[in-house]
């Protein structure tokens, strides 16, 4: 839907001009005010520009009629003057400008010599100016007069020697003063500004000037030669000045080479000219004096790389390379600009510079081909595709397609594309058809190349689209038919899906142009459909959740743009198998596609709605279906259908407002965050379409009244629609308010509330005649208003502040307070909250106060507090100052109270944590003082006091809560008290936590009385009988305890509250200098005082609560000062950096710095300085700490060094996490690496764990974030091409690293802690591989690592071992792995030879393993030449067959090779045509077969477990064995003859491992049968195994063996093993029974649950049999049923009640839904409720099941009826809606009614109905036990939801139902049983406090909640003694709010 945007006002500043000016004009104005200078005076007398340039636009029509006139009098050449004045006086973008520039361009002949003269002489005086900050303003005028305005250009033409020479000063002034202020970056940008635009201006000057086009023809004494020399000078000084920001040394570089073009003469030795530059080979002696004066830097041999760089991109921009005009030489010069380019690339790695790098060569690439257009054949041969430049300009491609910038990105693309045209243009004519040119041995290669590599690289795609453009899709896709499957494929990684539905987009919009170039009819279409959309629609129904969300997103739309006539088509399939497959919770399903289909066609206007064409696509059951789908894409794009539309004014229909209505009663309460923000975002988009429609509609109800036009939008009256409109609306609102009631969950409240918030920004309060069809205060009563207020007491602050928004936006006259009791007692209780012990009541507090504050409810006791009261100007203005006044009272009483508190903490730190935490107080503070314009205050004289009492109460309350957190164990710290019995109470705790810190301060309880310290011991022998806690009177009285964490708590907090107070201070509030300026509130004194609390406390605090909030604050005042005009303010951060840098280098073992936990505080100082410096500067702080950094993290000779190398590393670390660095960070990461890599070679614990880290950090800047476990190989990788292009330091570092580390590997004595860095380097260089698109000219090839990495394979330590092979796979190239496999094995010993290494055979074999994996599953499986390679491996590994057997002494070595070998078995096992499979071919199975037979598995272990390596061995031996029996099954048939081993055989062994594997193998198997998944039924070979498998079920000890044959046993049909229990296990069937039922009693989670599931498969096989069973198992199933009811408690594991779930879904058609039902009455709606109590599990996956079970139930033959929603697929929320109408439904059929009615009934009045004074008194007890124990926090079930439901189904079920179901006895004593719980629950009510819902949440919400659930039984007993009517049966979950607490 289309959401127009609110035009911007244009702001215009008014002209003015000088006194003398205005007098002349009141001179020359005539009486009638007719001529041109009464004009010009009422012109300049208005005050609003936009009126202004009405005027102006009237002076050349003016002028024209004098000139008719044919006189020019003085009062004109006045006026001319003037407006030549005003020109000058404008500034350079007011439109003003423009406007007086563009009329006076039609100024007639007649005057122009008079405007001459006039603008010339006003431009000089301009010139004359000699102030340097002035100058700005004379350039932009100069540059002005040459924009478009024929009478600037003639100006700045005859004044043309003095601009130059104005140019020449301004530029070398400003440039003076920028050095002068070097280190104040406010003032420097600028100067610098000032000096890029003076240089733009020169160059334009230039460009548009005539006379200068060719000055060499005048002397060259002339003073404008000597101007032009000047600047020439200037620009090559600023290109070498690195202290110029890179754009001005850019522009410079431009303004030379034109200067250079301009002046140099004969121009066609221009381009030898510069080559020389470029390529420092300038002869001095051939050129001319002003030459070598203007650029003697350039010429010299040493120009910076910088200069270079910019000097080719002035090459580039500003010669004129079209049309070959400058001839072989611009040739020659081409060819030597790139060389300079290739090499400059090589060396510069400043992230600004590359992306300048990148920039210029797109720019040659461009130049390149503008010169081929018309060149000669030799640079045809230079630049053709198989040339070394264009193989340097793809490899650079290569190396930067994947880099993080994404402008350098870019510029790769815009590279190759022109790659392309530039090999197209050096083509021969004849080869340019497009399907030739597809075929061209250079555009082939490319694209095979291309499709070879990941589908990881961002680059492919780019490239990929180039070609298609270029050549066409049909090349594509004849190479790789499948090519849009397997983009779909990767579609579902967010990073690419941009670039794979661009790519898509290009070949689609290709192939369908090409097609229809090809036919004439519409045939096409069908091979286009197959093409593009069947993937699309294979996507939809079956790819997974991610996937489907983005194709639908980015695909989809772009498909249907392209050929609309497309959606017919996938509708059709949809619709038919929608009706087969409606998807799941795991799956859409046809339905789910539809309706994403059906949405997005929608959205983008390709259905008509208003026509109802799309709901003749889609029936009313399936959109409702689709609404309350179990899959919540699905729900959500149903919704989308409805919402979205491409026109804003689109009318709702009845229809749909019932089916958002419909949508709304099920889905608030969504689990996923994602969801939820989706159901929001389209409501919003339908409330807007109500609105704008409705504005039609009321414009169409007008336009009724005169005359009745056709009206095609609606087809009933306006007024009617309006009417249901406002119905609609009303009817949302309250459904959505009522779901506010108790105990609602956090994602039902979130949703509720945004959509209201919604609905009252898109309902404004209608203002003037703007007529709005809803508001929403209207339906907000008292109640209502109530429930909002409750919900500022949700321990989510999301709902905390979404309700407060919300309240927010309602008019005042809906939050009114008439009762003052209850305002004083809503603001008593946020002043008791503000000091609660549990954190999150202060956050509550803040919210209530900051709306009693807003809504000026405050008590008028307050008033007190202010002295004055603020002047209040204006509306607006005066709800502002009463809104500053409240802030103030309130900021004043908090302040007050806190600095009591305080002051009582000073004295008792333990009293003030139990009773009165401050960090509450401080809180609300900051809170309301974020809700002020601080800068625009009116009560300064108070505020002031007040700012310096919140500065002094901070540092107060910070030195009393420091000590903690400063300690060196903050975790387990109570300090210091002051008296004895206090501290006495403390010896317990201090024994036990005993703080090892080097200040005995900590070490034990002292006294702050004028004693001396006493000994522990003392104390201990004193007082004996001492509680493990602290004992302190609490705030009523009562005695609590204080534990270690609550003291912490209070400090931390409190610490991170006056961080961010502080923060909030110096971020609002305004700065002054020392002369004070009225109106600002802090001082520099107090700003320098703020930074130093900052300091201590992040170099000092231990705690990390505390001092990663401070970093907070002090980030926002790094921030201020880096933007304070103030230079001594400003300068603070560098010198607060440098301190901190001394401090850490000199490491004095005084220092307080922690060295520990990270370094603590200190890398987020240093971040926090570093973070806030300017980035578009020249990041100087960054680069000099960086040095300093880097030369502390690298290992030196002195011990001394260790601290601040620890340091150092740590904050590097932290450096290089940073973002908000970004790019800036990278040059420096080979130095990081380098230091972490060498640190983890130090003998210090300390240095190798920080290395650790940064190394870590490293990685992930490098590779990226991990985002998935076996990603390894895919997105967190690099090319080592691109790895070292960007990091070439770390190639020679790594290689040499890497050398060192083998050569000590493979010495003969194999130390083992020589080279701990082997680790590291081989987890970098496991990251790194070889790309196919490698040039040969890279001089950082990977070859030389190869054997290094292979020789670390013989390392003695087994993981390292490991880590080579895992390493060396990347580096060897696929097609090169065979090759090197065989050399691996080559090596491995004969079995005759005597001396050889286990380790190094380890190491070899893992080798081979990991390459052989590698090989197998890449993309070359099953084509010939693979098999091939195969075969050579499997000849090879068959000579060294020895290592497999028992002559290898090694059981590691052996369990690798025969890991080797089933991996070989596994990939050739597949026949090629006509032959026989492979291994048999080779008699690879017959080795096998023989190292099996003469294995250990055969003939027995002489083994014990000590042996190394024996689980691994058994493990692989298992595996290979049961390979072999399957391969010889299949090739048997039934014949079982040549089996080595058997199952059997393999499930008696006595070794588990070996055990679990097979039964793993046959779990396979048995589960695939039985879900009809596999491809066939059970191989011969497993039948009649049911006997085995009781046999062992009954002796196996083994807890996973034992679960697995259980599991089989479940797998199988118990008609096939039943029948055996007997004689194999000695138990009847019966008795079996009795044993499985036993076992899901006792056991622990999984077994149970198997067991579980199993007993219920026999029972209901048992009940499906004949009487005689039935009877036998009768007795049984009450204990069964006991069972399942005790699986389904909500503290059980998940697996338990997943087990549950999945039994009563098996079981639902025998004992749920059986129309005669087999157990009893209770027993079934016992199971009933088991059902219920699953679909409101806080599990998602618990809820699914159990929604399956409901599914089953309701659509059997007789309940199908029931419910609408039959065979549907639906979400747990409505599932319990409808098995309570199941239910009902069943109980009529049972005829039950009178036994069922009274059990329903009690479920309403169960659940805490009996305790209800117990829950009140237990929650004191919870409150003082647990600090941070919330109220029962639910984010699913919601019993009031349930009770709604079961009421209505009641209420239903009994207006059904016969008169009198239930016996007078039973109505009366549910009766009695429900009023005696109401009149309880009133004198519950009673005793609680006044604001309950606040200072007692949790008791007063169960309240609520039993309440309801008593008046909702209450009425249905009404109903049934018909004393209330049936207009009483609706549940409002909120009906009656606590009465008696009114």
């Amino acid at each position: 839907m289309v959401v127009k945007k609110k035009k911007k006002e244009m702001q215009v500043t008014a002209l003015s001009i000088s006194h003398q000016d205005l007098e002349t004009l009141r001179s020359l104005a005539d009486v009638e005010g007719k001529n041109l200078a009464s004009l010009l005076l009422h012109c300049v007398q208005l005050t609003d520009g936009v009126s202004q340039i009405r005027y102006v636009k009237q002076i050349v029509p003016l002028l024209e009629e004098a000139d008719k006139n044919g006189t020019c009098d003085p009062t004109i050449r006045s006026c001319l003057d003037i407006l030549a004045g005003i020109y000058f006086s404008l500034s350079l973008k007011n439109p003003l400008k423009k406007v007086l520039a563009s009329s006076l361009n039609c100024l007639h002949e007649f005057f122009l010599t008079e405007a001459i003269q006039s603008f010339t002489s006003r431009l000089q005086e301009e010139l004359n100016t000699t102030d340097v900050y002035s100058y700005r303003r004379v350039i932009d005028n100069i540059s002005s007069c040459m924009e478009n305005f024929n009478l600037g250009i003639t100006s700045v033409n005859n004044l043309l020697e003095n601009v130059l020479h104005f140019l020449q000063k301004s530029l070398i002034e400003i440039s003076e003063e920028n050095r002068k202020f070097a280190g104040n970056h406010i003032v420097q940008t600028q100067l610098m500004n000032d000096l890029l635009v003076g240089i733009r201006v020169s160059v334009m000057l230039v460009q548009k000037t005539q006379g200068l086009q060719r000055i060499h023809l005048k002397i060259s004494s002339s003073p404008a030669w000597q101007s032009m020399c000047e600047l020439l000078s200037i620009f090559t000084k600023f290109l070498n000045d690195d202290d110029l920001l890179r754009t001005i040394q850019s522009t410079s570089g431009l303004a030379a080479v034109l200067f250079i073009k301009a002046m140099f003469h004969p121009p066609e030795k221009v381009p030898d000219l510069i080559s020389s530059l470029l390529l420092r080979s300038v002869d001095c002696t051939s050129i001319p004096e002003w030459f070598l004066n203007s650029c003697r830097s350039l010429c010299c041999a040493d120009v910076s790389e910088s200069a270079l760089l910019f000097l080719c991109q002035g090459t580039l921009t500003m010669l004129d390379w079209q049309n070959g005009t400058m001839g072989p030489r611009g040739e020659a010069l081409l060819l030597d600009t790139v060389h300079v380019l290739f090499t400059l690339s090589s060396q510069i790695k400043e992230s600004v510079l590359e992306m300048f790098l990148s920039r210029i060569l797109a720019s040659w690439t461009n130049s390149a081909i503008y010169v081929l257009e018309s060149s000669s054949p030799s640079l045809k041969d230079s630049l053709n595709g198989n040339s070394s430049i264009v193989k340097r300009l793809l490899e650079y491609v290569y190396t930067h397609w994947e880099h993080p910038l994404d402008a350098l990105r870019h510029q790769t693309k815009i590279i190759f594309r022109n790659i392309l045209q530039m090999h197209q243009l050096t083509v021969k004519e004849s080869e340019l058809d497009k399907s030739d040119f597809a075929a061209d041995r250079f555009i082939f290669e490319l694209t095979e190349s291309l499709l070879r590599l990941e589908w990881h690289i961002k680059g492919k795609y780019i490239c990929l689209g180039c070609l298609v453009d270029c050549t066409g899709v049909e090349r594509i896709l004849a190479l790789a038919k499948n090519i849009p499957s397997q983009i779909l494929e990767v579609m579902g990684d967010q990073s690419l899906v941009p670039y794979a539905s661009d790519l898509l987009e290009t070949m689609f919009k290709n192939h369908k142009s090409h097609l229809k170039s090809q036919t004439v009819d519409s045939t096409w279409i069908d091979e286009w459909h197959e093409t593009w959309v069947s993937p699309l629609l294979y996507i939809l129904c079956e790819g997974n959740l991610d996937q489907k969300s983005y194709v639908i997103d980015y695909y989809l739309p772009k498909l249907l743009n392209c050929n609309p006539e497309s959606l017919s088509y996938m509708v059709k399939i949809l619709q038919n198998s929608a009706d087969a497959k409606t998807g799941s919770y795991h799956s859409r399903g046809a339905l789910g596609a539809l309706m994403a289909c059906l949405r997005t066609a929608r959205a983008h206007g390709h259905l008509q709605s208003a026509t109802d064409t799309w709901r003749n696509l889609v029936s009313s059951a399936k959109i409702k279906q689709g609404l309350i789908h179990q899959h919540c894409q699905v729900r959500i794009d149903t919704l989308g259908l409805l919402c979205e539309t491409n026109r804003s004014t689109e009318i709702v229909s009845t229809e749909e407002m019932q089916w958002i209505q419909f949508f709304i009663t099920y889905n608030l309460n969504s689990q996923y965050p994602g969801v939820r923000q989706q159901i929001c975002s389209l409501l919003k988009k339908l409330f807007c379409r109500i609105q704008e429609s409705s504005q039609v509609l009321y414009k169409l109800e007008q336009n009724k009244s005169k005359h009745e036009p056709e009206n095609e939008l609606t087809q009933q009256h306006p007024s009617v629609s309006l009417q249901q409109y406002k119905n609609f609306m009303s009817s949302i609102c309250n459904s959505l308010l009522e779901a506010l009631f108790p105990g609602s969950s956090y994602p039902t409240r979130f949703s509720a509330l945004t959509i209201l918030g919604s609905i009252a920004e898109v309902f404004p309060v209608p203002e003037g005649q703007v007529q709005t069809v809803y508001q929403l205060s209207h339906d907000i009563d008292v109640r209502h208003f109530q429930t909002l207020i409750e919900c500022l007491t949700s321990t989510f602050e999301t709902v905390k502040s979404l309700a407060f928004d919300l309240l927010m936006k309602l008019p005042k006259t809906v939050v009114q307070f008439q009762d003052s009791e209850k305002l004083q007692g809503l603001f008593q209780a946020a002043l008791a909250l503000s000091t609660s012990t549990k954190p999150y009541d202060c956050v509550t507090a803040s919210y209530l106060l900051n709306f009693l504050i807003c809504q000026n409810a405050l008590p008028s006791s307050l008033s007190t507090y202010l002295k004055t009261r603020p002047v209040a100007c204006g509306n607006g203005d005066k709800s502002a100052a009463v809104v500053e006044s409240n802030t103030l009272m309130v900021i004043k009483c908090l302040l007050e109270n806190l600095e009591e508190e305080i002051s009582q903490a000073e004295h008792s730190l333990l009293q003030a944590a139990a009773s009165f935490p401050m960090y509450g107080r401080v809180h609300c503070i900051t809170r309301a003082l974020q809700k002020l314009p601080l800068h625009s205050l009116q009560l300064v004289s108070e505020w002031r006091p007040v700012v310096e009492k919140l500065l002094a109460m901070s540092y107060r309350l910070s030195a009393v809560v420091s000590p903690v957190i400063q300690s060196s164990s903050p975790e387990g710290l109570i300090p210091m008290d002051t008296d004895s019995e206090s501290a006495s109470r403390l010896q317990m705790i201090l024994n036990e936590i005993q703080p090892r810190d080097t200040n005995d301060y900590f070490n034990q309880a002292k006294i702050l009385k004028e004693r001396d310290s006493f000994d522990l011991e003392d104390l201990n022998a004193s007082i004996p009988n001492i509680d493990t806690s602290a004992e302190i009177k609490g705030k009523e009285g009562k005695t609590c305890d204080v534990t270690a964490q609550m003291v912490l708590v209070c400090c931390w907090r409190s610490m991170k509250e006056v961080s961010l107070l502080l923060g909030t201070l110096c971020q609002l509030l305004p700065m002054r200098s020392v002369p004070e300026p009225p109106g600002a509130l802090l001082t520099e004194g107090q700003v320098k005082e703020m930074g130093d609390h900052f300091k201590q406390h992040l170099l000092q605090s231990r705690h990390r609560g505390a001092f990663e909030l401070a970093y907070t604050g002090f980030v926002k005042l790094t921030e201020i000062l880096n933007r304070c005009p103030n230079v001594s303010l400003q300068k603070l951060p560098e010198q607060w950096l440098w301190n901190v840098l001394e401090e850490i280098k000199c490491s004095d073992p005084s220092s307080k710095l922690c060295a520990t936990r990270r370094s603590a505080g200190i890398p987020f100082y240093i971040q926090a300085l570093l973070a806030s410096e300017p980035k578009k500067g020249k990041m100087d702080l960054l680069k000099t700490t960086m040095k300093e950094l880097i030369s502390l993290a690298l290992p030196t000779d002195d011990s001394l060094s260790t601290v601040p190398q620890v340091h150092a590393l740590n904050i590097l670390r932290a450096l290089f996490r940073d973002t908000r660095l970004g790019e800036n960070i990278i040059p420096y990461v080979a130095d990081g690496a380098k230091a972490a890599i060498l640190g983890f070679t130090s003998p210090v614990w300390a240095v190798r764990n920080s290395s650790t880290l940064l190394f870590s950090t490293l990685i992930t800047r490098i590779f990226g974030v991990k985002r998935g476990k076996d990603e390894l190989f895919k997105k967190n990788t690099m090319t080592g091409s691109e790895f070292f292009s960007r990091f070439p330091e770390l190639y020679p570092f790594l290689l040499k690293q890497l050398e060192a580390v083998a050569n000590t590997v493979d010495s003969d004595i194999g130390e083992l802690n020589r080279h701990p860095s082997m680790f590291l380097l081989l987890l970098v260089l496991g990251r790194l591989y070889p790309s196919p698109m490698d040039g040969t000219y890279s001089a950082l090839s990977m070859a030389p690592f190869i054997p290094f990495i292979m020789r670390c394979g013989n390392s003695p330590v087994y993981r390292s071992r490991e880590m080579a092979a895992r390493a060396l796979v990347p580096f060897v190239m696929i097609d090169e792995i065979p090759d090197t496999i065989q050399t691996l094995l080559g090596k491995l010993p004969n079995c005759t030879d005597q001396c050889f290494r286990q380790n190094h055979i380890h190491g070899t074999l893992l080798q081979v393993f990991h390459l052989l994996q590698a090989f197998s599953d890449s993309r070359y499986r099953m084509n010939a030449y693979f098999q091939q390679e195969l075969a050579d491996v499997a000849v090879c590994t068959k000579a060294k067959l020895w290592l497999a057997k028992r002559q290898n002494p090694c059981l590691v070595t052996r369990a690798v090779y025969i890991d080797i070998l089933f991996l070989l078995t596994h990939c050739l096992d597949k026949p090629t045509k006509g032959n026989q499979p492979v291994p048999e071919h080779l008699g690879l199975w017959e080795e096998v077969r023989k190292i099996i037979s003469g294995s250990e598995l055969i003939t027995g272990f002489p083994y014990t477990f000590t042996v190394p390596g024996l689980p691994q061995y058994l493990q692989s031996l298992t595996k290979l064995a049961i390979a072999a029996v399957w391969a010889v099954a299949v090739q048997a048939g039934e014949q079982t003859g040549g089996v080595p081993i058997s199952f059997s055989q393999l499930l008696e062994s006595s070794f588990p491992e070996v055990r679990l594997l097979t039964l793993e193998a046959l779990l396979e198997r048995f589960s695939a049968a039985a879900s009809g998944l596999g491809e066939k039924e059970l191989p011969p070979l497993l039948w009649n195994m049911g006997g085995t498998f009781l046999m062992l079920a009954v002796k196996e000890k083994h807890t996973e063996c034992f679960c697995k044959i259980l599991k089989i046993l479940h797998c199988m049909d118990p008609s096939e093993w039943l029948p055996q229990t007997e004689c194999c296990t000695r138990l009847t069937p019966e008795e079996f029974l009795n044993w499985t039922m036993e076992i899901a009693s006792n056991e622990r989670s999984e077994i149970q649950s198997v067991a579980l599931r199993l007993a219920s498969k026999v029972i209901a096989h048992h009940m499906q049999m004949s009487d005689e069973t039935r009877d036998l198992v009768a007795p049984k199933l009450q204990q069964w049923v006991h069972l399942v009811i005790s699986s389904c408690g909500d503290h059980l594991p998940t697996e338990s009640r997943l087990a549950a779930a999945e039994v009563l879904t098996s079981t639902a058609p025998l004992f749920l839904t059986n129309p005669h039902p087999l157990l009893g009455l209770q027993d079934t709606l016992a199971l009933w409720r088991c059902v219920l109590t699953l679909l409101q599990s806080e599990e998602q996956a618990v809820r699914d099941a159990a929604t399956e079970t409901v599914t089953t139930a309701m659509s059997q033959e007789n309940t199908c009826q029931s419910t609408e929603f039959a065979f549907c697929q639906v979400d747990a929320s409505i599932a319990l809606d409808l098995a309570l109408a199941v239910l009902c439904d069943l109980l009529q059929q049972w005829d039950q009614l009178a036994p069922g009615l009274p059990v329903l009934l009690g479920w309403l009045l169960e659940e805490g109905g009996d305790d209800l004074p117990g829950c009140v008194e237990s929650e004191h007890q919870v409150e003082e036990d647990y600090l941070f124990e919330k109220a029962e926090v639910n984010f699913w079930a919601e019993t009031l939801v349930f009770i709604k439901y079961l009421y209505n189904n009641l209420c239903r079920l009994l207006s059904k139902s016969s008169p009198h179901p239930l016996s007078p006895e039973r109505l009366c004593h549910l009766q009695r049983t429900a009023s005696e719980q109401r009149h309880l629950l009133c004198q519950l009510f009673k005793e609680l406090p006044p604001t309950a819902e606040f200072l007692k949440t949790v008791e007063f919400t169960r309240l609520r909640i039993q309440e309801e659930k008593t008046l909702a039984c209450l009425r249905l007993l009404a109903f049934l003694e018909s004393k209330e009517g049936k207009d009483t049966l609706v549940l409002s979950a909120l009906d009656s709010p606590a009465e008696a607490n009114e």
